[in-house]
């Protein structure tokens, strides 16, 4: 390719959800993200939300599936936590359907779990062993 692009982030990733007011409300309700847009379209028809951890650049759009396409997706989305144990414990005890333990293998793996959102969309939350700032070599 001789033209350079002008790609600058990732903004959003965008996951399924056939009720998108329930998925909202586990985000934003259960999770905690703040709700970045929630916009109609299509004269009402079509609804677009976005969602994030406050102070995040990249968002999770919960959109509608696509015409013949999945549901729910295994995301690739991992969440980072500064308390894994907390979290797990807190999610679990919600009634989230979370993985019942938390994946330890050591370094230089993080600890980290799954959990499902109510459309059945998959997540990792993942508690990194490096600081703000600092890269794992």
């Amino acid at each position: 390719m001789s033209q350079k692009l002008h790609l600058t982030e990732i903004g959003r990733v965008a996951i399924p959800a056939v009720d998108q007011q329930t998925a909202l409300e586990f985000y934003v309700g259960t999770l905690g993200f703040e709700l970045r847009a929630d916009d109609t379209f299509a004269d009402g028809k079509m609804r677009w939300i976005e969602v994030a951890p406050a102070g995040a650049h990249t968002a999770i759009a919960i959109a509608p599936p696509m015409e013949g396409g999945p549901t729910a997706v295994d995301t690739g989305i991992v969440i980072s936590t500064s308390d894994i144990d907390a979290d797990h414990a807190a999610l679990r005890a919600a009634g989230v359907d979370a993985d019942p333990e938390i994946a330890r293998w050591g370094d230089p793996v993080p600890p980290m779990f799954r959990l499902r959102d109510p459309a059945g969309n998959s997540l990792t939350i993942v508690q990194p062993t490096e600081q703000p700032g600092e890269t794992i070599s």
